[in-house]
């Protein structure tokens, strides 16, 4: 069995714990996609999701990480696991307000004032839940490199597409994920749901 093959068992396992559905929703990065992932409880059953921290947590040992940071909130708990497992120093980005706006990649992430002498000139790893376009990285990416930090790795659990990750590979920094899988998302101008009627859905609301 190929590697596609392999990772196909572990992708649905860690959808039906997001509880993954299909639709036309609008992503923090300010683009369209297909799919949802409700993270919100992803961490509210320990025994079901230790088996992916454990693999991300041996993925990300040999890159010889101080400091473990992930963005609020599923990858700051992510950040805190990982970080005890290996073990690490913890800390965490979280977003600021932003105006609406169409404008993508819009969110911006902020290190709390505690954290900043902290990790300054240290090796980190940066880790979120769920990796798609990659907007709470890359705002977490900033955000560490403004105070100092020398970001080394990514990882996430589940990596979707290939957007996020081809940002972090033109900045010389490797993507770890215990599975990966397709993802087709786009900008709103050129989403072909938007073009085909199909409205976006509030994620708050029921499937359909």
């Amino acid at each position: 069995m190929n590697a596609t093959g392999l990772r196909r068992p572990l992708t649905a396992a860690f959808l039906e714990l997001a509880a993954g559905r299909r639709g036309h929703f609008r992503l923090e990065s300010g683009h369209h996609g297909g799919l949802w992932l409700d993270l919100d409880a992803l961490f509210a059953d320990s025994l079901r999701i230790e088996p992916f921290v454990a693999a991300l947590t041996d993925a990300l040992r040999a890159y010889d990480v101080v400091a473990v940071c992930g963005p609020l909130l599923g990858g700051a708990f992510l950040a805190q696991l990982v970080a005890q497992a290996l073990p690490a120093e913890f800390c965490f980005t979280e977003r600021e307000p932003a105006a609406a706006s169409e404008e993508l990649y819009r969110a911006r992430y902020r290190l709390p004032s505690a954290f900043a002498a902290r990790i300054r000139g240290k090796r980190v790893a940066i880790v979120d839940d769920v990796m798609s376009a990659g907007s709470a990285l890359r705002g977490t990416y900033a955000a560490l490199r403004a105070h100092g930090a020398v970001p080394v790795v990514a990882g996430a659990v589940l990596v979707l597409g290939s957007t996020g990750s081809g940002f972090f590979a033109r900045e010389g920094i490797p993507v770890e994920s215990v599975t990966r899988d397709g993802y087709d998302l786009w900008p709103p101008a050129d989403c072909p749901l938007c073009a085909a009627g199909v409205p976006l859905q509030d994620p708050a609301g029921p499937a359909v």
